[in-house]
């Protein structure tokens, strides 16, 4: 029986929400599984993985074959340089703790890019919002100003009604 690392597809139409599993290669994309070994969410940014790194690094060995999106996720997360480090292991070419001060160095500088990564998103939405309250404050001021000039000018126009009536009535008297 050969086995994939394959993601099975939930959520509903138009927002997916996937599950990484180990499956037969012969069963159906949503269908029965061996192991459920994590989640994938594209619907944030950036997209959540969720992935159980020891269970995949022994599907790996037993000879489990990722699709090309799992594989994406897989390295994503560090699955496959575990892997890799493993084999070294296993190899002789490494001791575990040389790997694993690898791996927990890789993880740190990963989480470190993905943090800045979400930090650079709020920050630049802050900037947005800044922008389009300035731009707003910008087109009140211009209201509030052609408002108020076109009160000047009503109250202009009716002191000027005024002043010629009162000089109307003022001539009828006087004729």
């Amino acid at each position: 029986m050969s086995v994939k690392i394959r993601l099975q597809r939930h959520g509903k139409k138009g927002k997916p929400f996937y599950w990484v599993v180990a499956a037969d290669a012969r069963a159906k994309r949503d269908g029965k599984y061996l192991q459920k070994i994590g989640t994938y969410n594209p619907n944030t940014n950036p997209a959540t993985v969720d992935i159980n790194v020891d269970a995949a690094v022994q599907w790996l060995f037993n000879g489990a074959q990722p699709t090309d999106t799992a594989r994406t996720l897989l390295s994503y997360k560090g699955v496959m340089l575990k892997h890799h480090l493993q084999g070294g292991v296993r190899k002789g070419a490494l001791t575990q703790e040389q790997a694993d001060a690898k791996f927990t160095a890789w993880l740190e500088e990963k989480e470190n890019k993905i943090n800045a990564k979400k930090e650079g998103l709020s920050s630049s939405k802050a900037a947005d919002k800044a922008t389009r309250l300035a731009a707003e404050k910008e087109v009140n001021a211009k209201r509030a100003a052609a408002a108020a000039e076109a009160k000047a000018a009503a109250e202009a126009a009716t002191a000027e009604a005024a002043v010629e009536a009162t000089e109307e009535n003022n001539e009828e008297t006087q004729a």
